[in-house]
């Protein structure tokens, strides 16, 4: 599989993954948590914490010592990265490259690919990105004398028209930086026929996989892709970021580190010492997904993902059937936000598109702004976020941006209907 949502899936037993996740109990004042800020952070399934916990009391060392703590916490590290490699199907776990969060990983690397550019070469942005796959690369480009193409979406189908990108790819074109799913509108990306343009006319790729990790299958090796960030809090795990990158192409790029680091794949591209209990509880992650896939999903009659290591298999079966209910709430939400009055929903709505979206879904108001739902929401104990959601040139495109962007909501597998109709039911409330 690539970033494409599938279109089949076994069902979920809702009751037990939620109890997999200790914040989905919590109340205040007697009212419970209806957590839709999603898109921004997920909670965590308990594995996560214990994990997190052993390795912060049983584990807490430097790696590439001799004495047990230190071998432990390398175990961690190792073992962090197989489960990476295995929940993006990476060919090797050196190529997965761990940091801070994705802005900071991009940061990074966007300095070593810079020394690989000369001026006058060009590097494609898009209109739909979150800021952290755009500026980045917009200093870059004022740093090295590049050139910054754009990339438009269509602001009435909230999707890339491809032909738009075969007119500014050229031969100038070095490097193209697209999201795997947008953190505001929703939509899933075709990056993988993306991709194939852009290896066409000979450029790299830098996929922003943040908003389509926790919905979607990632597999680099069928996208086709240079690069592939993401972070672990939108998968549910910690506060985690996490780089693959493709060897051949890290070959060709200086890391910048301090002399005594290793110069050798992954560790050349980690600045520092890494948090081994962000790796720990990363690994959960990943493992909750094969949970899920092995108890609820079939994972072991999937034939179609038979030629996938045992763990990746087991992680892609899972999200064919999540996915499939986060489709059932996301038609819902969808369906509500319609049947009342002034609100506009800015994303894919129709029935027969929504496997080309995931759950996340914005709307504005004609009369009430986005913030004031969103705090009217929160006084009930309904976690929503608005504003821009730092997708900046997308509420720019859309003309919102001087209004206050939107009120987002981020249903993902753990979320159920009656939360849905609970947020639907205070809207009417809130918009009179």
């Amino acid at each position: 599989m690539s970033l494409v949502a599938p279109n089949t899936g076994m069902s979920i037993d809702l009751e037990v993954i939620r109890q997999q996740f200790p914040a989905l109990s919590d109340a205040d004042d007697g009212i419970a948590r209806v957590y839709f800020d999603n898109p921004a952070g997920t909670q965590v399934p308990q594995q996560v914490a214990d994990r997190m916990t052993d390795c912060l009391l049983h584990a807490n060392a430097n790696i590439g010592g001799y004495f047990r703590t230190s071998e432990l916490a390398t175990a961690i590290a190792t073992e962090a990265r197989q489960a990476m490699a295995d929940f993006v199907n990476a060919p090797s776990p050196d190529e997965i490259i761990f940091g801070q969060n994705m802005t900071s990983i991009t940061f990074h690397v966007a300095r070593s690919i810079g020394r690989h550019l000369k001026a006058g070469d060009e590097i494609i942005v898009t209109h739909m990105d979150h800021d952290a796959n755009v500026e980045p690369w917009v200093l870059l480009a004022r740093d090295h004398d590049l050139t910054i193409r754009w990339l438009p979406f269509n602001t009435e189908s909230y999707e890339f028209e491809l032909d738009q990108l075969d007119k500014i790819l050229n031969e100038k074109t070095r490097l193209v930086c697209v999201g795997g799913a947008s953190n505001l509108t929703g939509t899933i990306n075709d990056v993988t026929a993306i991709c194939a343009r852009a290896r066409d006319a000979g450029a790299w790729t830098y996929i922003d996989a943040v908003q389509s990790a926790p919905h979607v299958a990632t597999d680099v090796q069928a996208i086709g892709c240079d690069f592939l960030v993401c972070s672990a809090y939108k998968f549910f795990g910690p506060h985690q970021g996490i780089l693959w990158g493709r060897t051949e192409v890290f070959e060709h790029l200086e890391p910048y580190r301090v002399r005594p680091a290793p110069a050798e794949l992954p560790w050349s591209f980690e600045p520092g010492t890494q948090s081994h209990e962000g790796m720990a509880g990363t690994n959960a992650a990943v493992d909750y997904f094969a949970w899920v896939g092995a108890t609820m999903a079939g994972a072991e009659s999937t034939s179609s993902n038979n030629g996938l290591p045992v763990r990746t298999r087991a992680v892609h079966a899972a999200f064919a059937s999540l996915f499939a209910h986060e489709k059932d709430l996301a038609a819902h939400l969808i369906n509500g936000l319609q049947a009342l009055p002034g609100i506009k929903i800015h994303g894919v709505t129709a029935p027969d598109a929504l496997d080309r979206r995931v759950s996340t879904v914005s709307f504005t108001h004609d009369t009430h702004a986005p913030a004031s739902i969103a705090e009217a929401l929160a006084k009930r104990n309904i976690f929503v976020w608005n504003g821009h959601n730092y997708a900046l040139e997308l509420v720019k495109a859309l003309g919102i941006f001087e209004s206050g962007g939107t009120v987002r909501v981020g249903a993902v597998h753990y979320n159920s209907i009656s939360e849905i109709d609970l947020l639907l039911n205070a809207l009417e409330d809130v918009l009179g």
